[in-house]
Order: C-alpha cells, then structure tokens, then sequence
C-alpha cells in the first residue's frame, strides 16, 4: 500500500445504535436506583465505544475500568478500587472489605456514599474469576426502595456467560446496516472517499465497524480516493488480524488450536469447491470468491485432523456452547465468518503444514513432501495400510481398548466417540462385546452430561434384544422424561440382570435401579458386584465397581459407607492409573466431608475432583465437587456465595450442571437463596423441583420440597411454614435419610426461636443435634448447640470436654459448685472469696468451656477427684444446710 491517509477518530459518535443507546439512558435516568446493564457483542462491534458515549452523557460521575492486564485473583477489584477511592490507602482498605463477609458491594457503597455514580466495566470476560463473583454477589444484592446507587454499565465478549442478575437488562450489538455503515465510513475519511470505494468498502466489511475502521486505516489515501485500485481483498488477513488479534489471544491455548483445526479443513474444501468449478469452467464471481469463504466441514473430519495433529478435541462443545462454532447437519462452521479467516491469518505456518483435514485428497507430490519432510508420516493423511488390512473385528477391538483408556484417564467424549465406533464394528461380529462397548459409551457420555450423546449410545443397538433392549429402550425413555414407558423396562433390568452373578450385568442392573430412584437396590446390587469382581481378581474393573458403590451409598444417604466405599476406590484406582475415577471418589469425599463440617477436607477433596473434571469434561463430578463447596460455605453462613456457586448447577443446558444432578441440588439452593434474598429464583427452582418430585424418583424429595416451601413462606403471615415444617417432619420419616431430617428439624427449630418461641424450638433442635453429633457432622451440631442455647436450652455433655482440663484448680471447684446450684454467694462464703471474684471466675469457665450459662454446667464439669463422703461431700453438705439455716431464718 503507497501514500498516508488522514483518518480520524471515531469518538463517541455511534451509528445504528438506536436501541442500545435507549437501554443506557433507562440505566442512567434521574429518577431510577441503580441498576446493571450488560452489553455484549464480537470483537471490534462497539463496546468500548458505546462505555465512552454513555460515560460522556452521563450528568453526575462516571467511571471507566478496563480490565487489567493480568488475571490474578482479586486484580479486577484492585483495578476498580483505584478507580473509584480518592487514594491508595482507600482502594486498599474498600480490598480488604470486599473480600470478608460484607462483600464488595459494602466497599462500593463505603466510597461511594450512595451517590449515583456511573460505573463502565469494560470486557468483563477478561477480569479476574473472584472479582467477576464478588461483582456479581454485589450486583444481585437488593437495593433499598428510593435509594440512589450506582449505575453498573458492563461489557462483554458475546461468548461469555453473564452473571444472573435479577432485574438486569442485556442488549447486543450487531452489525451496522448499509446505511449505518456508510456513514461511519464517511466520518472516518477526510476527504470523502470515492463512491465506488464506499461501495466496495461497505460490502466487503459486512456492516462490522472494527473491520471498517481496520480495513480504512491501512489503505491509502489515493485508493480511497480511487486513483489507485484497491486491492483484491481490501479486508484481509492483516485487517482480521488485528480487529480478532486479541481476542484469540485470549482464548485458552486449547481452544485456539481446535479453531485452527476447522479453519484449515474449511479453506482445504473451498479450495476443492474452486478447483472443481474451474474444472467445469465455471469462473464466476462465487467461484472467484469460494477460497474467502469458509464452508461447513464434517465433524468426524476436524475430529480426525485434530487427532491426527495431537491437538485436544475436548473443547469443541465449549466452542458450541458459545457460539464461536455452529453445527448443524453433522457439519460444523465458523458462527461469524470474519473470525474463521482471522484464525487462518494469525495461525502460526507451521499449524497450516502440521494440521490436515482427515481424509481430504491430495496431489501425490504434496503427500510425498509430507511424507519426506522432518517430523513428518505419510500415515497422517489416513490410516496405515497394517491398520486397512486390519479386520473389521479387529478394528472393533482396537477402538474399544482406546475407549477404555479414554474412559479411564482421558477426555471423556473421546472415550464416547471410540466406544461407539468399537459397538459398531463388533455389532455383528462380538455381540457381548458390542453390548459392552455401548453400555460404556452410555457411561462415558453420561460422566460428560451431555444427554445427546447418551441417547445416541443407546440408538447404536437396534438389533438388541431381551433385558438388553429393556435397559436401551428403559434408559432412552427416561432421558426424554417418559417415565411411564422407562418404568416397567428397567424394574426388568434391575429383576433379572440384579440376579446374577457377573459385574458387567450387575453394574447395569445397578445403573437402572439408580435412575428408577431404587437407592437401596442399587446399593445391594452394585456391591454384590463388588464381591464378585473381587472373588475373580477383575483389577482394572475394580474402581468402577466401587465408583458405583460409592455412588450408590451417596444418594441412599449412608455418607459414611460412602466415604469408606470412595478412599477404597481411590485406593483401587491409583496402581491401575484411573485417574478420572479417581475423581469421581474424590467428589464423593468431598460432598461426605460437606456433611461432615470438615471444611479442609472439603476443599481439598473438591480440588483434587475439579483438577481432573475440568480438564477431562467429567461434568457429573464436577457437579459434586462445586456442590460440596456450597454446603460447606452454608453450612460456615455463607449463604451469599453458596447461592451465586449453585446457580449455574440448577440451571438448565449445556452450561448447567449435571442433569441427572441438577434436580438434586434444588433443595440447597433454596436453602442458600431464601437465607441471601433471592426469594425470585428460589421459589422459581422451588417450583420445578415440585413438578420432579412428583414422578417418584427421589425418596427424600416430598420431604425436602416440603421444607423448600416452608423456607419460601418464612416471611409470610400465619401458621404456614409451620405447616410447611410439620409436613417435611413427617414425610422424612419413611425415607430414610438422617441427616437430611436434621437439617429439616434445625431449620423449623431456627424458624421458632425467631418467632419467639423458644420453647417449641428446643425439641426439633435438639433431635437435630443428638442427629449431627451421631452422623459425627461438627460443623452442623455446632449450628443446632448454638440455636438450642440461644433458646436457653441446656446442651447437655455436647461442649468440649477436653477444655475441662484447661481450667484452673480453683475455676474447676467453683465450677463444680454451680453444677451443683449454688448461688455465687455461696459459693464465695464456702471458699472464702468475694462475689464478684466468682463471678469473674465463672466466666472464664463459661468462655473456656464454649457455653453460655450455669444450667449447662452439669453436662460438662469434671468428675470430682475425692472420694463422694470427703471434702466434696462435706462441701456439698456445707452448702445445703447453710442454704436451709438462711431458709429458716427467713422464716
């Protein structure tokens, strides 16, 4: 390119940004609140201006805060703090409030005083994972009626998933029309450019305004004058790079390459389009233009290139997810066109050598170039011949070891893929092994959540029959929510196959029992296959017998069969290398540690989980492992953060949780919401939950939609959480699940002493405590001992005995003395000391031994070292009749 332009800049001046900016001055109005706004749109479509347009507008203060520059934890608060406090020791102390238990919300409104101020959140997508969930607790905590608060206008990449925040508005910017565009054109050139180049321009930059703005900037002045030509491609490789640059940058490493991957396999079949329209002398302007575009290509294809180039394929359903990628048809293709040609320019040359559509033809010259080049095998471009000659049993099998690894200690789609190939292959050849192959598959993609892939599992055995044909059809009619049809099915599975003797059947009979809500059966059934994989010396198959177990016992509520069933399989699974049963046991740990108030455990055991579910795609333990740091952050009253780490695993789609987990986790997010102020989403969930309860498939489910009602109608008027409370008490009798009863009791109990009726609360609350203290659940029983000394209730030996030996010998004997029901007065005449100095004395006793008054004293004091008839007898004997002498003197 020859010769300067002279473009200038576009400042805040918008163009076809009608709705948006109507959105901004709802947020901004004199007479609102408060409130957040979201904005989310491609890279290069507008964001940041439309931050500076509505930061200009606004009349009071604004406040722009770009996201910093490196993503450590808590580096997008420091970045806002500095923004908003007049000063550094300010910014630091508005930190250290944002991160305790008030929250970031209380260090806003400490530097903010309630002023309405415009706060502008650029790329939040970029921001630091712990400021994105304070910002978001901030944002969804609610504001006092009438009370100005400051407005929130965040920007987003349109990938990226937006906080739930009630009351919050998003608006996403699109692409400017051909009207829209040539206006920005026009303001951008100075002079006009030619109306020719306007026409060209506007068509080639398809109403994106960062690749106008790109595509201006790097022509000339006599090009866009049209003196000069423009070049064939005025937006090219260059301009896609630089408006796309840094959000590719940004994407995980993984992800990029994955893109490269379809990229590269679209371009080999627009360049296969144009070479066959040449052939057929079709020289058209759509032919002229087939090597821009990038068409669908088959997903085995981009699954076999990535493969065959070393790049990991599990990210492709996240791309889907997030709409970088759409697939449709078995095809996939680049959502927004520009972002697939900008992947091809900013790919590094040796990705385009090293990465190849499976199976795509080739000149002969270019496979023997590859096959001579350094690092390189001609096999790339297909199977080896020894693997065509290969019989189709054969291939079966090989598939099926490779899936077995996957499932084992790899990303679990793959193991999905493999599985279903090896079922394929063997279904006429090995019919047990096929068997095996889909029931594994089943099992791969139902550790990955993804409800598609299970039902495409179960299809691949059309020619099944007998129990095998009940568990597909059984298992396919529950995943589509026909119970009445699943039913009958698998109560076969789990009659026939749970009388025999060989694990693979019993693991399936097991698998039915679970899905039908049989916890008890599924139990008995998966540790008979325990005993027999054990009596055969099955190995490798042992962690995933004991991985079911585990499982099995959880939802049964036998949390600490569960927790010696789980540290058994990670025993189990560690000489064999299973690391993803591993951890699976480690998420079963972690939620059992969770009952238990064992809040390292927890954390500990939930990272080790997520360590390798993320990684591998195992959404049904991670699912666990996020649900056990919730009730431990509940359990420690956090209410707040438990309900922002619940919504996503309630939420319904690929982004939620586990499905078949994601009903079983109402219960605690409704606990969370109802106790953080989210009555709105709890009574949302609470009201789903109503419909799933129905259908029979969870014991414990009446009792705990019960308590989810009564916990809804807490702040309501009348009898009907009582109500609510009551029922819950009486259908948790029947489902066996103890500590959940107790949960229900210390929440009725809690709900009575707030009533002010604390002798009605001390029953429930004491029955929850006798609960907690046997199922050794310490964080819990602590929450039920504080309650039932709040009601002024005696907790009895529940306080630490071991503290009774830390006091001195004379707190002890005047410890010992009030157990007795002596009065401070007495005490101090027998022991020759003043009231106050007993008084003192008591409470240090009090404080040491973690209780509130003398009437729990009988409970915790230590035994008396004398004998009862000497000196603690006589003391004893001193006190009554001085008590009896004052009686009669008063008489």
């Amino acid at each position: 390119m020859s010769g300067a332009t002279h473009v200038t800049a576009p400042g805040p001046r918008l163009y076809d940004r009608a709705a948006e900016l109507a959105a901004v001055a709802r947020l901004t109005a004199p007479a609102g609140d408060g409130g957040v706004l979201f904005v989310t749109g491609g890279p290069g479509e507008g964001r940041s201006v439309l931050l500076a347009r509505a930061a200009d507008d606004f009349p009071g203060p604004a406040h722009r805060v770009a996201a910093p520059g490196h993503r450590v934890p808590w580096s997008g608060a420091r970045a806002l703090f500095a923004a908003l406090a007049p000063g550094a020791p300010e910014a630091r102390r508005a930190l250290r409030t944002a991160r305790g238990e008030d929250g970031l919300a209380a260090a806003v409104s400490g530097l903010l005083g309630g002023l309405p101020v415009l706060v502008c959140l650029d790329d939040l997508h970029l921001w630091d994972a712990h400021s994105r969930a304070a910002l978001a607790a901030a944002w969804r905590r609610d504001r006092a009626p009438g009370r100005p608060g400051p407005r929130w206008l965040v920007s987003a990449a349109r990938h990226h998933r937006l906080p739930d925040v009630p009351g919050a508005e998003t608006v996403r910017l699109g692409r400017l029309g051909p009207e829209g565009a040539r206006a920005l054109l026009l303001n951008l050139c100075a002079p006009p450019p030619a109306p020719p180049v306007v026409r060209r321009l506007v068509e080639e930059a398809a109403g994106h305004p960062g690749v106008l703005v790109s595509a201006v900037r790097r022509l000339g002045t006599a090009r866009l004058a049209g003196g000069s030509p423009l070049p064939e491609q005025p937006v090219d490789g260059a301009v896609l790079t630089e408006v796309y640059g840094g959000f590719l940058k940004h994407l995980p490493a993984d992800a990029r390459r994955l893109l490269t991957v379809v990229a590269l396999a679209g371009r080999t079949e627009a360049n296969r389009t144009e070479a066959s329209r040449t052939e057929e002398g079709r020289t058209d302007a759509g032919g002229r233009e087939a090597a821009h575009r990038l068409p669908g290509v088959a997903v085995g294809a981009v699954l076999g290139g990535a493969r065959a180039a070393g790049v990991p394929v599990e990210p492709l359903d996240g791309l889907v997810a997030d709409g970088l990628l759409c697939r449709a048809d078995g095809l996939l293709r680049f959502e927004d066109p520009f972002l697939g040609r900008a992947v091809l320019a900013s790919a590094p040359a040796s990705r385009h050598h090293g990465v190849r559509r499976a199976g795509a033809p080739r000149p002969v010259r270019t496979a023997v170039a590859l096959a001579r080049g350094e690092r390189h095998r001609a096999d790339r471009l297909g199977p080896p011949a020894a693997v065509r000659a290969l019989a189709p049993a054969a291939r079966g099998r090989s598939h099926l070891v490779r899936g077995l690894a996957a499932l084992a200690g790899g990303p679990v789609m793959d193991a999905h893929e493999a599985l279903l190939r090896a079922a394929e292959l063997l279904r006429d050849r090995a019919p047990a092994e096929a068997s095996d192959a889909r029931f594994l598959a089943m099992e791969a993609a139902w550790a990955g959540g993804d409800v598609a892939a299970c039902l495409a599992a179960l299809d691949c055995g059309g020619d099944a029959g007998g129990t095998e044909r009940d568990f597909l059809d059984g298992l396919g009619a529950a995943l589509t929510v026909r119970l009445g049809e699943a039913r009958p099915a698998l109560a076969r599975v789990v009659a026939r196959d749970g009388a025999e003797d060989d694990p693979r059947l019993l693991l399936r009979a097991g698998s039915a029992a679970l899905v039908l809500g049989d916890t008890a059966a599924a139990a008995r059934i998966h540790a008979r296959a325990l005993a027999r994989a054990r009596a055969e010396h099955r190995t490798a198959l042992l962690p995933r017998v004991l991985e079911h177990l585990a499982y099995a016992e959880l939802r049964a509520g036998r949390y600490s069969r569960a927790a010696r069933t789980a540290r058994e399989g990670l025993r189990a699974a560690e000489p064999v290398e299973q690391p993803n049963t591993a951890a699976h046991q480690h998420a079963v740990l972690a939620l059992v540690a969770s009952v238990t108030g064992d809040g390292p455990a927890v954390a500990e055991h939930a990272g080790l989980a997520l360590g390798t579910a993320r990684p591998h795609g195992l959404v049904q333990a991670a699912t666990l492992a996020e649900w056990a740091l919730a009730r431990d952050e509940l359990g420690r009253g956090l209410a707040a953060q438990a309900a922002a780490r619940l919504v996503p695993l309630v939420r319904p789609g690929p982004r939620g949780g586990h499905f078949a987990l994601r009903m079983l986790v109402v219960p605690c997010f409704v606990e969370a919401a109802v106790a953080s102020g989210r009555t709105a989403e709890a009574r949302s969930a609470a009201g789903e939950y109503a419909v799933w309860a129905a259908q029979g498939l969870d014991g414990p489910a009446p009792a705990l939609l019960a308590r989810c009602r009564a916990l809804l109608a807490q702040g309501e008027e009348g009898e009907e959480a009582a109500y609510w409370f009551g029922e819950a008490v009486r259908r948790h009798e029947g489902c066996g699940n103890d500590f959940e009863r107790a949960r229900t009791l210390l929440a009725y109990g809690t709900w009575l002493r707030r009533r002010r009726r604390p002798g009605a609360a001390r029953e429930p609350l004491r029955d929850a405590l006798v609960t907690f203290e046997r199922a050794a659940a310490d964080g819990w029983a602590d929450h039920a001992r504080s309650e039932l000394r709040a009601t002024g209730g005696a907790v009895g030996g529940t306080a630490d005995r071991t503290a009774w030996g830390l006091l001195t010998p004379q707190q002890q004997r005047i410890a010992r003395f009030a157990a007795r029901g002596a009065t401070n007065r007495e005490i101090a005449d027998r022991l020759a000391l003043s009231p106050r100095t007993v008084d003192h004395h008591l409470r240090g006793v009090f404080a040491r031994l973690g209780i509130r008054s003398r009437v729990e004293l009988p409970g915790v004091a230590g035994p008396d070292p004398r004998a009862p008839g000497q000196d603690g007898g006589t003391e004893a004997k001193g006190l009554v009749s001085s008590r009896a002498r004052r009686s009669a003197g008063s008489s």
